[in-house]
This record gives C-alpha cells, sequence and structure tokens, in this order.
C-alpha cells in the first residue's frame, strides 16, 4: 500500500513493491496475481485503515458543521502522513491514466464519488436535524466538499504545510449556510 501510496500505480515498479514486501517476483505474482490485482488490494486496505479517517470523523459529529470541519482536518491527516509524496491515494494514485489503468482509474473515481455521496447524505441529516437551513444546496455542498478534499491532497503533495493546510478550513465552513437560529445566536445584541 505504500509503495503505491508514494509513487502512484504507473510508477510503481515490480522491484519497488517485491522489496517493500520481502519477496521475489515469482512469489508477488503467486500471492497477487499481478501489479493490477495488487493495486486494488492496497486500496482496499487504505480505505480500510489509512484512508478511513476522514469520513469516520464526517459519520462521528454530532452537527453538520462540525462533520465537516472534523473531515477536513482528517483529511489534512492523511494527506501529511502520505509516505514521501504526501496525499492521498484515492486522488493521486492513478494520475496518467493510460488505456490500461482506465478500470484501476475508475475504480478510484468511483471511491471519491462514494465519498461525495457520504457528505451528501451528512448535509441532508444537517438539514433534517436543523443544523443546517432547507434552503441549503446539498448537492453543490458536497461536490464542493469533495473538491476541497481533493485540493488539500495537492497542496500536500505541492509541500503545503499543516497550518497552511489547515488555514483552509475556516473558509471553507464558511460556505455552509447557517440556520436563522444560529445567525441570531452569532449576532451580537
Amino acid at each position: 500500500m505504500e509503495v503505491f501510496w508514494a509513487k502512484g500505480y504507473e510508477a510503481a515498479q515490480l522491484n519497488d513493491l517485491t522489496a517493500a514486501i520481502g519477496i521475489t517476483p515469482p512469489s508477488f505474482y503467486a500471492a497477487f496475481g499481478s501489479k493490477e490485482s495488487a493495486f486494488r488490494e492496497a486500496v482496499r486496505l487504505y480505505v480500510a485503515t489509512a484512508g478511513s479517517g476522514p469520513l469516520r470523523a464526517l459519520d462521528t459529529s454530532e452537527t453538520a458543521q462540525q462533520a465537516i470541519g472534523a473531515m477536513l482536518l482528517a483529511s489534512i491527516d492523511v494527506a501529511l502522513k502520505a509516505p514521501q509524496s504526501n496525499g492521498c491515494l484515492l486522488i493521486l494514485g492513478v494520475m496518467n491514466c493510460q488505456p490500461e489503468t482506465g478500470p484501476l482509474y475508475d475504480l478510484l473515481k468511483g471511491l471519491r464519488k462514494e465519498t461525495v455521496e457520504r457528505v451528501h447524505a451528512r448535509l441532508e441529516r444537517g438539514v433534517a436535524d436543523g443544523d443546517l437551513p432547507r434552503t441549503a444546496d446539498i448537492p453543490t455542498l458536497a461536490d464542493y466538499y469533495g473538491a476541497v478534499m481533493q485540493a488539500i491532497s495537492m497542496q500536500a503533495r505541492d509541500g503545503a504545510t499543516r497550518p497552511e493546510l489547515e488555514a483552509l478550513v475556516r473558509p471553507s465552513l464558511a460556505a455552509l449556510p447557517q440556520t436563522p437560529a444560529a445567525d441570531a445566536a452569532a449576532s451580537p445584541n
């Protein structure tokens, strides 16, 4: 997983993969069948472990605003703990999308779409709970926060520091509309 995360699918070579897990090429093919299968397994492991923080934060926070903030901060954690290149495996794992890597690109694209769908569902829950106004443009907000997560990953890859990435969170949260009750509580008398 770490080799694919650091180098991406295209740049990860068989010798990188076998050295990382301490096996020979024949053993690699016996265990995984192909580089593509190994990548798919690495993605499953990533989703279940290193990459799980943002969605876990999204699901466990009390309000929609807290959930989005926690998700973005967890995205920063993931992006900065990536080996060597920084960023998110689901965003950076297949960049060049050669014809032979199309199915893997589609796999990662589908997982990114699932993330946006989870954000969408959490924002809808925020409306139902009264955290967000009923007039909130949930589809656009969900797409926006998916894009912010991708931006965090790309900025991390380009060398952004934690403070620089954390500075993106506050203006991102400002995109969430406030309920009239929240506006009244926030305004001075």
